[in-house]
Parts: structure tokens; sequence; C-alpha cells
């Protein structure tokens, strides 16, 4: 069978772009540590009174001797809880947890200057750690189309010097 060698170019260029293609996922996955949200755990989203989002916000905890921050964190139609009405409020140099999920509809979470960026799903709980390393706001915002006010959706992230921390604003 004969194929012309304008075809023959066209389907081995096809092949490279896919082998490039699945190199870059593998590459993202291997050496930047990319992974798949939503594996953290599932959530029934109309009965999240029941859980920790129930009462949304910082708590302290003691992992392996050390003093860290779990944040629990509502995305609802068109405002993160806690992080609009009022800013989260963290310690710089700390370890600090953010568990993120939806009640509603499928939302984002970015924490604009850092690579903290993930999907908010109905029924998924998303997990995600970092250390902030100095003491300034991050803006959020929401990157996934969720309605008519998405534009407007915004919260954001106050990380205090530890000695500036007021932990009397903790939750239970």
């Amino acid at each position: 069978m004969h194929i012309h060698k304008f075809e023959q170019f066209w389907i081995k260029l096809s092949f490279v772009l896919i082998a490039f293609f699945i190199a870059t996922v593998v590459y993202g996955f291997v050496a930047m540590d990319l992974k798949v949200i939503g594996d953290h755990a599932t959530i029934d989203p109309q009965n999240l009174q029941e859980t920790k989002f129930g009462n949304p916000g910082v708590r302290e905890v003691t992992k392996n001797g050390q003093t860290e921050y779990e944040v629990y964190v509502q995305t609802i139609q068109f405002a993160y809880s806690p992080g609009t009405a009022e800013p989260i409020v963290v310690p710089a140099n700390t370890r600090v947890t953010f568990y993120i999920t939806s009640p509603d509809v499928l939302h984002g979470f970015d924490v604009a200057g850092t690579n903290l960026n993930t999907m908010a799903i109905p029924g998924q709980v998303a997990k995600m750690t970092t250390i902030f390393p100095e003491s300034r706001e991050y803006g959020i915002v929401c990157n996934e189309y969720c309605g008519p006010a998405h534009h407007i959706m915004e919260g954001i992230i106050k990380v205090v010097p530890k000695s500036e921390f007021d932990k009397s604003n903790l939750v239970e």
C-alpha cells in the first residue's frame, strides 16, 4: 500500500505529539509531584452541618509533637466560608492543611501567588498542605465557573507572624 509522503509526515507528527503529551503528563506527576484531587475523602454535601465543615474555620492540632493548623473551608455560591466575610488567619512558618468542599456546585480555590489550587467538588474533600514563609495577605479566587456572580467570588488569607497570631479566633 502506498502512502503519500505528506500523509506519512502527518502520521509521524501525530505520534510524536501523542508521545510528547504523554511524556508531559508523566513528568508532571513524577517530577513535579502533581496529584489528582478528590482522593482524600468523600462527604455528603447535603449534611455538612454534621461534619467539621458545619463549623468551618481554623483549628489547632498537634501532630508528632508539632503544632499545626487545619482550615476547613466551604465554597458556596459566591463566597468562601471563612475567607470572604472574614479572612482566614493563619501563622507564618507553620504547617497549614486546608480541607475544602462545596455543598452546591463546582468551585475553584486558587490562592494567588502560590501553587495552592484545587477544585471544590460537591461530595469530595480536597486536601492541601503548605507552609506560608512570610507574613502577608493572599487573595483567594474561584477559577471554575460556578454561576452568574462567579466573577465576584473571592476571599483573603491573612498570614501573620506567630507572635501576633490570636488563638481566640480558633474554632473547636
